[in-house]
């Protein structure tokens, strides 16, 4: 096989496009996902002992709902172009100017929620609802493991179970 730029960048692009997707996978996004299925059939008190007291409470018909919330800052550092005029770095005293890639004084901040909801009818969970505000998926997700992480490691593992 003859390798030629086209066929380099392409690899390059591939390769690149796999870490990218690679960087993305959460496991804690994967168990709360996991999770929605494994507490079906948990008892009330099982879940009081691992989760506590939920945040808000009501009953309707016989069935309960208990919803639990959790929530975080993240911040990151800002990254983008930057315009500077100075002295040089590998020549001392040489004067600089032009574009570059450095961090802002401004990093990002950003609100991560979670409110998860169990539906119980006699004492038992029947479903678990997960909302959230929070952009993506697997970050909305990796927040609601916060409220499920204790009662999951208290379920037992199944075969291929998201580790």
């Amino acid at each position: 096989m003859k390798f030629t730029s086209k066929t380099t960048i392409r690899g390059l692009i591939a390769a690149g496009a796999l870490l990218g997707l690679s960087a993305c996978a959460n496991p804690q996004a994967d168990q709360a996902a996991y999770a929605q299925t494994a507490f079906i059939g948990m008892p009330k008190q099982f879940l009081l002992t691992c989760a506590g007291v939920p945040t808000r409470s009501a009953t309707v018909d016989n069935v309960d709902y208990y919803t639990y919330t959790s929530e975080r800052l993240v911040t990151t550092p800002g990254i983008g172009p930057r315009f500077g005029v100075g002295f040089g770095h590998y020549r001392p005293w040489s004067p600089w100017y032009g574009w570059g890639v450095g961090f802002d004084d401004f990093p990002e901040t950003e609100t991560r929620d979670c409110q998860a909801t169990f539906t119980l009818k006699d004492g038992v969970v029947q479903r678990i609802v997960y909302n959230s505000a929070t952009d993506g998926q697997a970050a909305r997700l990796g927040q609601c493991y916060r409220i499920v992480e204790n009662c999951l490691a208290m379920v037992p593992q199944q075969p291929g179970q998201p580790k």
